[in-house]
């Protein structure tokens, strides 16, 4: 690749655009070498351009599997089900956007830490050469809090956000989106409908 696609963000309004995403943004390539990323993304690298410039995104973040075989990122067996390198691949060969959810282990001085991400890849075109951008939104906070459901131990009522206690039916469609459907298990339906 030229020298020229080093830095893609090349003009300052893009620049500033890209700076301006609260989330990391990495500008990659099939290989999910980085090309460019904004300044979340500087923040979460923490070392200088040129250092991360060409660089494979799992080498980088630390994935515990970067590590595994002397070629790195990408060429370890656990590599073949990674889901950010497989969200680029698919948004490459698809033309499309993908939107995926998934925990991650990291080497961080000396210890694993786990991560969840929302992983965003969406591919576009420049220069004749086709690139994805990834976009990682740490949501291991909303996950840790959505495992926690305070539920009422007598009444099944769930108590929200704001404290107020719901039955799980309103509470689930309002948090969630999700709506239940009704059916009655092979059990109840024994008990409710048994004919003597």
């Amino acid at each position: 690749m030229s020298s020229q696609h080093i830095n893609i963000i090349e003009d300052d309004f893009c620049r500033v655009i890209l700076d301006a995403v609260p989330s990391p943004v990495f500008v990659v390539e099939e290989d999910v070498r980085i090309i460019d990323y904004n300044f979340a993304a500087s923040k979460m690298l923490a070392k200088d351009r040129k250092s991360v410039v060409r660089k494979r995104a799992g080498e980088l973040l630390h994935c515990i599997h970067s590590t595994e075989v002397k070629e790195g990122c990408g060429r370890s067996q656990h590599c073949t089900d990674c889901i950010i390198r497989d969200s680029v691949n698919q948004a490459l060969a698809g033309n499309k956007l993908i939107r995926k959810k998934e925990r991650f282990e990291f080497i961080t001085e000396d210890t694993i830490k786990e991560v969840h991400f929302l992983i965003t890849t969406q591919p576009f075109r420049y220069h004749h050469n086709q690139f994805a951008l990834l976009i990682l939104e740490d949501i291991s906070e909303l996950i840790e809090l959505r495992s926690i459901l305070p539920i009422c131990a007598n009444c099944k009522k769930v108590r929200d956000d704001e404290s107020y206690w719901n039955n799980v039916e309103n509470y689930l469609k309002k948090q969630l989106d999700i709506v239940l459907d009704y059916s009655v298990c092979p059990e109840c339906s024994k008990k409710l409908f048994y004919y003597a």
